[in-house]
């Protein structure tokens, strides 16, 4: 236990370390990339883009909007009486994002915010991912999708779209150095990365037929063209240039317009007063100057001379000339900055003192403790259940053996994402009035059902394990069956699978990162999920890398600990006292005897 206490010991140093260190920051002014640049931080439309094939064939955009004055707020079908519950993204800067204080932010979600507030609305922001999003709206999860959408026929089979907010158009990222100078130079054998179930992806599939790398996020995708893992990043283009950073080693190859019109909010299909009420919404923030700006401070660039916001009666915004202010302000979006060294990478990268102060406290007061609310309410399911199984996994009754067998299988073939995935969306609407949408509940059921299917065979081995004359020998000394295996076989097996059994409780605890998926408010975040939102902020895997010192600090005590435990229980007890619970109830029966 010394050598356990002095790594345990060795990690909190590390803590207090990170904390206290009052090191001059890296990049303590350009860190959070989830903040407004304002119109210094205007670019100019590329160049390349300009003569870049856009559609024009716009047949979505209404021709105008009802009065706000029509709108009904009791007839809009919302989750929530009174309050738009929108999905949207954690890790997707300057569109969607969530900033160090755990404030929902964006450009997408200030704008809505400013919408919702226009028809008398409450907002409340849940984070998901991106490829199940579109789904969620279209189960009623989420009344609106927010997450820079851009509107394709593809997505309009499964939802429906509000009126344009922003037009879209994409970057190619390559790694410095690279032989790839545009979109036409992307050929079959490169590995091209995109985030999954984005419009990135259906452009490289639909229009440049070839297969993607996928990737769960913008940040690790990025990583991996820095680190020359893939060969390009077909990319949106606002979030490309918020993610670089000056000297990072990749570049920007060329542009294009992206698949659809515009960028809007998803609706479900249909909820057809919702779209309208917003569309009616997104006119007025248009017409009192709103729209222009948070479109200024946020993603100010210049619009294509032929497209508007709104609807087609919608005035058109002014907004200041961004190509004039980036000319006398900054480079433009197609040139690249002096490269960094080696080191001052990595240094950025992991050893950013300011990222680790943080992020720390907000690991301390969020993230540890949901992931333990997580961690241990499946523990107790999947034990509960896991022993039954394990039970009925021996019985000789075919009705409780089989059915037992069918579950282990299912539940032990199947990734755990899946399994969240098909309770949360396919149960969670049906059960929504009860667990009043929280994904906990469904997360937590999700979790132990899965592990009560290793949990029952981790028992049912050890209890088979134990040599059947124990059975044999307990039932001579006139014990029952029950009373055999409750008192003398079950606690000798469990004891042999001690350490599995903390094993699959530490893979439960790594695993509770996976309930995100179903969408969390901000103080649900786990560990992982707070360390992937700074690292979305600020690019820097400094906060992932203190989110693993967390999960060391639970894993390798306890691991220790049960190794501890297990060596006592084999070294056995005192002379005085019997290990073997055979040799106490002998003990016992002959002491009544006499």
């Amino acid at each position: 236990m010394n050598l356990t206490a002095a790594k345990l010991l060795a990690l909190i140093a590390t803590i207090v370390l990170t904390c206290s260190l009052a090191s001059v920051p890296l990049a303590t002014a350009d860190t959070n990339q989830c903040a407004a640049s304002g119109e210094d931080g205007a670019v100019r439309l590329p160049r390349k883009l300009a003569a870049s094939h856009r559609a024009r064939n716009d047949k979505y955009t209404t021709a105008t909007v009802e009065p706000l004055s029509s709108v009904h707020i009791g007839a809009l079908g919302l989750h929530t009486p009174g309050t738009l519950t929108v999905g949207t993204l954690t890790q997707s800067p300057p569109t969607s994002c969530i900033n160090p204080a755990g404030h929902y932010t964006g450009y997408d979600n200030e704008l809505l915010r400013a919408i919702a507030a226009k028809l008398g609305l409450k907002v409340a922001f849940v984070g998901t991912d991106f490829f199940g999003l579109l789904a969620q709206v279209a189960s009623r999860r989420f009344d609106v999708g927010s997450a820079s959408i851009m509107a394709t026929e593809a997505r309009r089979r499964t939802v429906t779209f509000t009126n344009g907010y922003d037009f879209g158009y994409l970057s190619l990222v390559v790694p410095s150095g690279s032989a790839i100078g545009g979109f036409d130079d992307l050929a079959a054998g490169q590995r091209i990365g995109v985030v999954q179930g984005t419009v990135e992806e259906a452009y490289v599939v639909d229009a440049l037929h070839l297969q993607p790398v996928k990737f769960p996020d913008f940040t690790t995708v990025y990583t991996s063209v820095k680190t020359h893992q893939i060969d390009a990043w077909v990319a949106p283009a606002m979030e490309a240039t918020d993610v670089m950073r000056p000297g990072d080693p990749a570049a920007i190859a060329g542009y294009t317009f992206g698949l659809g019109n515009y960028v809007a909010y998803a609706v479900a299909k249909d909820n057809q007063p919702l779209v309208a009420a917003l569309n009616a919404g997104l006119d007025a923030v248009i017409a009192d100057g709103t729209w222009s700006k948070l479109y200024t401070d946020w993603v100010p660039r210049a619009l294509p001379p032929d497209w508007h916001p709104g609807s087609k009666a919608a005035l058109t915004p002014h907004l200041p000339d961004f190509a004039v202010i980036a000319e006398r302000h900054h480079r433009a979006p197609d040139e690249a900055g002096p490269p960094k060294s080696t080191l001052a990478q990595l240094r950025d990268s992991f050893f950013d003192w300011s990222l680790y102060r943080q992020t720390i406290p907000v690991l301390l007061k969020t993230g540890l403790p949901n992931t333990l609310i997580l961690t241990v309410s499946s523990s107790v399911i999947g034990l509960v259940i896991g022993m039954a199984l394990a039970i009925a996994g021996i019985s000789r009754l075919r009705w409780l053996r089989w059915p037992a067998r069918v579950y282990t299988d299912i539940f032990r073939g199947l990734p755990e994402v899946v399994i969240i995935l098909l309770i949360g969306l396919g149960i969670g609407p049906l059960v929504g009035g009860l667990t009043n949408s929280n994904p906990y509940p469904l997360g937590i059921a999700a979790l132990g059902l899965t592990a009560a299917a290793y949990v029952g065979e981790i028992l049912r081995s050890g209890i088979q394990s134990v040599e059947p004359g124990q059975l044999d020998a307990a039932r001579a000394l006139g014990l029952s069956y029950r009373a055999s295996m409750q008192l003398v076989v079950v606690p000798q097996g469990i004891r042999r699978v001690l350490p599995a059994l903390v094993n699959q409780f530490i893979a439960l605890l790594k695993g509770s990162a996976l309930v995100y998926f179903l969408g969390l408010v901000a103080g649900q975040r786990e560990l992982f999920e707070v360390g992937r939102d700074f690292n979305a902020q600020t690019g820097s895997l400094s906060p992932l890398v203190a989110a693993g010192i967390f999960y060391l600090i639970l894993t390798i005590p306890l691991t220790h600990l049960v190794n501890h435990v297990d060596r006592r229980l084999r070294q056995g007890r005192a002379a005085a006292e019997p290990e073997n619970p055979l040799d106490r109830i002998a003990a016992t029966t002959s002491q009544e005897m006499t």
